[in-house]
């Protein structure tokens, strides 16, 4: 008799709205990859929630179950890469998008995705991290590289509130960096942005240059930007001499208007953050360091756990852009 397992489903409706439901599937339902692996948990991100609402620019083929990020136990691997019962976690690449993804008691997935757990996290930590975490190590790596150490100046965080906004002030404040964390909830979550790390915190509204000044007095030397539009505009031309901003998010729009002035005469960087697609020696590089002395020391109170039973409402709170830090997804608690 074949194996079956919950999911999260979501189906296109014949009105071509979409329905989310918690249902049965067979494991014949998943692609045929090289390692099948029995997940223990998920996270939410925003682009499971668009994923999760229909969004063709996510996942072009309904039936889907979203999910970008898993954590678990390897059932059986084709491969050979992997022995059965090793913990192993995967973000990223096409899983949640159009591959079936972590929000399911089982994926099926191609072996190069997949990066051991590193002895000193759980599987329930790496889901805090997740995507998330992953984004805001490779933008600090990006800073590193680009040559923004501590002693060179300020660091904003756009969206500081959020997921990736969370761990790039958490982990740059562990690094020895001063943070100005940008919010618009600054009212209600200022003494969790200081637990954090952050050593100034404003309100997103004064990121934002009404001037249009093509150049403006340098407020910090490194970004990294989870909102784009205006505030990205602002953020490029207030970055001082030899700065870099890093782009993660559209949270306002995906547009941008800027001159060459900030490029040619203070040299800045402008990088932007593919987390899904890099590659699998940075990843297990930076999963090192997360799982070391990158590991922020307010990271056990970074998240919240829910079941997969409790999943959609979430949706619904993320897309409305009421999440404040991480959603973990405990899929072994499904009724």
């Amino acid at each position: 008799m074949e194996k079956s397992f919950k999911a999260l489903l979501v189906s296109e409706n014949p009105d071509k709205s979409f329905k989310r439901e918690i249902t049965q599937r067979n494991i014949s339902d998943l692609p045929d990859n090289e390692v099948l692996i029995k997940v223990h948990y998920s996270a939410l991100n925003y682009k499971d929630a668009l994923s999760a609402s229909g969004h063709k620019g996510i996942s072009r083929y309904f039936p889907h179950t979203p999910g970008v990020d898993a954590s678990g136990i390897v059932e059986s691997d084709k491969s050979g890469k992997f022995n059965i019962g090793d913990k192993v976690v995967v973000t990223g690449y096409d899983l949640g998008m159009n591959t079936s993804g972590g929000m399911a008691e089982y994926i099926s997935v191609p072996a190069k995705w997949c990066v051991s757990l590193p002895e000193k996290l759980s599987l329930h930590d790496a889901m805090i991290y997740g995507t998330h975490g992953m984004t805001a190590a490779m933008s600090i790596r990006e800073l590193i590289d680009a040559g923004i150490t501590p002693d060179k100046g300020k660091i904003l965080v756009t969206g500081a509130t959020g997921g990736v906004g969370s761990f790039a002030v958490g982990i740059l404040a562990k690094l020895g960096y001063e943070v100005i964390a940008s919010t618009g909830k600054i009212d209600t979550h200022s003494d969790y942005l200081k637990k954090l790390g952050a050593s100034e915190i404003i309100h997103r509204d004064d990121v934002i240059d009404k001037s249009n000044r093509p150049l403006l007095s340098a407020r910090w030397v490194g970004a990294i930007d989870n909102v784009g539009g205006k505030t990205l505009t602002s953020i490029i031309n207030a970055t001082g001499q030899h700065g870099a901003v890093c782009i993660v998010g559209l949270v306002e729009n995906d547009k941008v208007e800027t001159t060459v002035y900030p490029f040619l005469l203070r040299g800045i960087k402008l990088i932007g953050i593919d987390s899904a697609e890099r590659s699998l020696e940075l990843k297990k590089n930076l999963w090192h360091h997360l799982a070391s002395d990158w590991k922020p020391d307010y990271f056990n109170n970074m998240s919240r756990t829910v079941s997969l039973d409790d999943i959609i409402p979430e949706i619904d709170t993320i897309l409305k852009g009421g999440q404040v830090g991480k959603v973990v997804v405990d899929i072994l608690s499904i009724k």
